[in-house]
């Protein structure tokens, strides 16, 4: 159901699972995989019966960032039509790395082995994020006199404590799982192998909620972070108090008095 040679598309339940599919080079990103990330995150808030989205990687491993040479347009590794798709949109790759683009289910990283440079980048842009023991995290191209342009200079310092931030900036060191969760950058660590399976366990209890409020708690979030507290709650009451008069609402708390599970229609 969509993707691209280096990336799948599965349905499993109302969760979408995008699952970055280039295991010989470690899911480095390359353009179809990038062209078939924005369409997955299209895909996912065009469709009604998909929940939450689940973002993972095959073979053991998350993704190890930018691949240059796929970037450059190896013919062996990128098609005419991605490159045309890029031509087209000159913004896709960032959409792809959800530094330009934030959709409006919930996303959640389920990460195994490496997320660095690139993939701890796209990592910043998912809501979520569980991580296997062994995985292993960081921004290295400070060490490779690079700038780490898909918005870690502006995100993280606002995920994760600013003297944090900025040791993993300026040092390209990597950080495992256990740190990574002290700092905040990640939610949950699991056993290897475990990350897929709890990151659905996730999804599930989401996918169980209301969707329009699941939504608009999202938005909310987002859109307020940086206002005052007193234009945040101003601006939460105008994503908040619509979501009382759906039937949804009215579902849920009939479902309540009745003690049973409710089923939820966007409505």
């Amino acid at each position: 159901m969509g993707g691209t040679e280096h990336l799948t598309v599965e349905r499993v339940g109302a969760t979408l699972v995008l699952t970055l599919n280039r295991p010989e080079a470690k899911n480095a990103l390359s353009l179809p995989m990038l062209v078939g990330l924005y369409d997955g995150w299209l895909q996912a808030d065009a469709d009604d019966e998909v929940r939450s989205i689940v973002l993972t990687g095959a073979g053991g491993t998350f993704c190890a960032g930018m691949d240059l040479k796929a970037l450059a347009g190896d013919g062996k590794l990128a098609g005419e039509r991605y490159r045309d798709r890029m031509k087209a949109d000159p913004d896709l790759h960032w959409k792809a790395m959800l530094r330009h683009h934030r959709p409006r289910k919930p996303v959640i990283a389920a990460v195994e082995g490496h997320c660095v440079a690139g993939g701890t980048e796209i990592l910043q842009g998912t809501d979520i994020r569980v991580a296997g023991d062994s995985a292993v995290f960081g921004l290295f191209e400070v060490r490779r006199g690079l700038f780490p342009i898909g918005g870690s200079t502006v995100r993280l310092q606002r995920q994760i404590p600013r003297t944090h931030a900025l040791e993993m900036l300026l040092t390209g060191r990597p950080y495992g799982a256990a740190e990574a969760m002290r700092i905040g950058l990640i939610g949950h660590v699991v056993p290897d192998g475990g990350a897929l399976e709890n990151a659905l366990e996730i999804a599930g209890r989401i996918n169980d909620c209301g969707p329009l409020a699941v939504e608009a708690i999202k938005a909310s979030v987002y859109e307020t972070a940086q206002m005052t507290e007193e234009d945040g709650l101003k601006a939460e009451l105008e994503r908040g108090w619509p979501i009382f008069a759906t039937d949804d609402a009215k579902a849920g708390a009939r479902a309540f008095a009745e003690k049973r599970a409710p089923v939820y229609r966007r409505s």
